[in-house]
């Protein structure tokens, strides 16, 4: 006998024509993932999640450069999963959820635990909280990202990208530790820092998303010479190109926006603002 909850009244079940009791099918979501995962995608993913992983391990124990290493890395994983699952036809629904899980681990939780225990911790309540506002922000980002995917233009994001959010502190923590010799950056700039970063990912600044840029265009040998240029330069100074990168990024959202406001000109039209279209395996 089954009960029905909505009616409240006992219905007698369903049975096969031969007196057995017919065997209830999957729903067909379940048929599809039941077939398989794409292995290569989501082992380029989990990468980007370990990575994040032991950035925190690499944190607590200390050992901050190497933290903000794992954090680039991670970064880097990132940027190829979706990419990989793209080129080889193994983009899936499963691949979009955990390449969300992998960015809030990698490019949340990490970098906070990572500020925290770097320079944040003398702070007492306000340092905890601006590491928690970080990883809080980030996760509403993502939510933000995967209810809007299909709506505006993908040649902006909403707010700052929370891998750019996340670099910026990496990189801040690279630029003091393996480039000016200096145990840690001043404190009340940091505090400000990821409060500020916190707040940019809930925005809804514009963001350029260089992610399309038609690579298969020809362009002047000038712009070819000028990236091979950029590339020997970060070979020589890698910490100060990164840091460069990850705040040039940064402010050119808030410009952008300030001086399109100042010529009255509309801001463009954005995506739901996640780190990547929905195309990720």
């Amino acid at each position: 006998m089954a009960q029905d909850e909505d009616a409240g009244s006992l219905e007698p079940e369903e049975t096969a024509p031969n007196g057995q009791e017919e065997e209830s099918s999957p729903p067909p979501a379940m048929h599809k993932f039941r077939r398989g995962v794409y292995i290569v995608p989501s082992l380029v993913t989990s990468m980007a999640f370990f990575c994040g992983f032991y950035a925190i391990v690499a944190s607590i124990n200390g050992d901050f450069y190497r933290a903000a290493w794992a954090v680039i890395l991670a970064m880097i994983f990132d940027g190829l999963d979706g990419r990989i699952a793209r080129a080889i036809g193994a983009t899936s629904d499963f691949g979009v959820q955990l390449d969300s899980l992998s960015d809030l681990m990698a490019f949340g939780v990490a970098p906070a635990i990572l500020m925290y225990n770097w320079v944040l911790q003398p702070f007492g309540r306000a340092g905890w909280m601006a590491a928690f506002l970080f990883a809080l922000c980030g996760a509403l980002r993502l939510a933000r990202f995967n209810i809007q995917q299909s709506t505006g233009s993908r040649d902006h994001f909403t707010g700052l990208p929370i891998p750019m959010a996340a670099g910026a502190l990496a990189t801040t923590v690279l630029l003091t530790r393996g480039a000016l010799e200096m145990d840690k950056a001043p404190e009340v700039a940091i505090l400000m820092m990821v409060y500020i970063l916190a707040l940019l990912m809930v925005s809804n600044i514009p963001y350029r998303n260089f992610k399309y840029i038609d690579t298969k265009k020809r362009r002047s040998f000038h712009l070819f010479f000028g990236i091979l240029s950029v590339f020997f330069i970060a070979a020589l100074a890698p910490h100060h190109v990164l840091f460069a990168m990850a705040a040039l990024y940064t402010l050119h959202g808030p410009v952008e926006a300030a001086l399109a406001w100042r010529k009255g000109v509309p801001h463009p039209p954005v995506s739901g603002g996640g780190t990547h279209p929905p195309e990720n395996g």
